[in-house]
């Protein structure tokens, strides 16, 4: 959770004084705002009106809880009516991720987004802004289910099949860079997760080295995973593409 860098409130303070002021958004962990310690957090985010991107697997307690562990789902609701009740869903701005509980691609974005929004609304009286739907990169925990269910050749397979050449102009790593805490620079998060780093010869790049005209038109390090932000409608940290 990126919360629990010690400096994350000093981070959002300094960016956001700057003249003009920077958009900020949170890849928020939902139960971090009901941790002690971390009392205030919400009021603090919105008071900064910073945008939240928080995962939520399902609206269903069973699937929630078999992904994350117990008790998650029941923190997860508990902390977005607390958003709610500072004005994110409304005024400000609070969007869910959907990742696939399994070996398979998600559905239509649309489709689920009205889902959850209906029965979010309907059983909890919660609302958000938008869904987006994030496929599984087979890479990291997700490799290791695949690895253990002697399901990653079969998922592979899924993703190359389900390949869309027009997903490809809208990939985040086309425009977007991923930074480390130590500066390192890469293509993507996944990327960074895989220790693929962008390279000066002699060694990692880091952002302070970087050329902005030298990296117009800089090779995108690929992999196998890449696979996963190509297949379907796509995927990206705004969920799909199309």
């Amino acid at each position: 959770a990126p919360e629990m860098n010690p400096d994350f409130r000093y981070f959002i303070e300094q960016v956001k004084a700057r003249r003009p002021s920077c958009h900020v958004i949170d890849r928020c962990n939902l139960t971090i705002l009901l941790e002690p310690g971390y009392e205030g957090l919400a009021q603090f985010l919105a008071r900064h009106r910073v945008e939240i991107i928080a995962s939520m697997p399902c609206y269903t307690v069973e699937n929630v809880n078999a992904q994350r562990g117990e008790g998650v789902f029941d923190a997860s609701i508990k902390a977005m009516r607390v958003l709610n009740s500072l004005g994110y869903g409304s005024d400000l701005s609070l969007h869910l991720v959907y990742n696939p509980v399994g070996a398979f691609l998600p559905g239509p974005q649309a489709e689920l987004e009205a889902d959850y929004k209906r029965e979010l609304k309907k059983n909890f009286g919660i609302v958000f802004n938008n869904l987006y739907t994030i496929t599984n990169l087979p890479i990291a925990r997700f490799a290791s289910y695949l690895r253990r269910n002697n399901k990653l050749e079969e998922y592979m397979q899924l993703l190359v099949d389900s390949f869309n050449p027009t997903t490809v102009s809208g990939l985040m790593c086309r425009n977007t860079i991923s930074v480390s805490w130590t500066g390192e620079v890469f293509d993507c998060d996944f990327n960074q997760m895989l220790k693929m780093n962008w390279e000066n010869g002699t060694g990692p790049l880091h952002l302070w080295d970087l050329d902005p005209a030298a990296v117009e038109n800089r090779e995108i390090l690929t992999g196998n995973h890449c696979f996963g932000c190509t297949a379907g409608a796509g995927s990206s940290c705004g969920g799909a593409l199309l």
